[in-house]
């Protein structure tokens, strides 16, 4: 589906909609999925009645973890940090393969590789590590840059890509809060669904507002040494 796996964001973005009745057609369309794509979604997750955000992405990370995928190159430097770090990613709501190619970004020395690299390392298929690429860069975790003597496309990861990707997850949930703001206008503000979405939406526009000015202010860490990395 075009973008990878549904987030957790679309998810209650999917569960607002439900609640304001907006049909599957109007979902998909606020979310740019295909609407066969919400149907399948709402089907396999208890229906338009009983759809849970929440436990919706909890079992499509238990079904993806079912996934049989080749382990990390054996002996890699980087020991078990990266099956460590790739459990944490996939438990935050992350596709397993897609998980897998971000921590082998991220530990790589200058945090670059081309997809044949990826392809090489992780022992999946090209299809496999373009999916996950895709995702992760429409995400901001990953940024495409393109080689010119060798004519491919190099994928990076630097000290950016932490603000980046804090930005987009925030407004993706901006998104949602307002859809749900909207869902309450649309049943009625004074009606118990209109309150809870009211109440909830709220919450989730100033927490995000929140923390997009935190990361703005604090982006300046990025590129300052960590600490103690400087002369003793």
């Amino acid at each position: 589906m075009p973008g990878g796996r549904l987030t957790q964001q679309e998810r209650h973005r999917i569960a607002a909609g439900l609640a304001a009745r907006l049909s599957y057609a109007e979902i998909a369309r606020r979310l740019g999925r295909p609407t066969s794509t919400i149907s399948r979604e709402i089907a396999r997750n208890g229906g338009p009645a009983g759809y849970r955000p929440q436990r919706a992405h909890r079992a499509t990370a238990a079904r993806a973890r079912r996934i049989p995928v080749a382990p990390f190159p054996a002996g890699a430097p980087e020991g078990r940090i990266d099956e460590e770090m790739v459990e944490l990613a996939v438990r935050s709501g992350l596709p397993r393969i897609t998980a897998r190619v971000h921590i082998d970004l991220l530990l790589a020395e200058d945090g670059r590789r081309t997809a044949a690299e990826l392809t090489r390392r992780l022992k999946v298929s090209p299809a496999s590590v373009s999916v996950a690429v895709n995702s992760l860069v429409e995400y901001g975790y990953v940024r495409r840059e393109r080689d010119p003597e060798r004519r491919r496309d190099v994928y990076v990861v630097d000290d950016e890509s932490w603000y980046v990707s804090v930005v987009i997850s925030s407004r993706q949930t901006l998104e949602a809060a307002r859809a749900a703001i909207d869902g309450a206008e649309a049943v009625g503000p004074d009606t118990p669904v209109g309150r809870r979405l009211a109440r909830g939406g709220a919450f989730l526009q100033q927490i995000i507002l929140d923390t997009l000015e935190s990361a703005t202010r604090w982006r300046g860490l990025l590129s300052e040494p960590p600490p103690g990395s400087g002369p003793r």
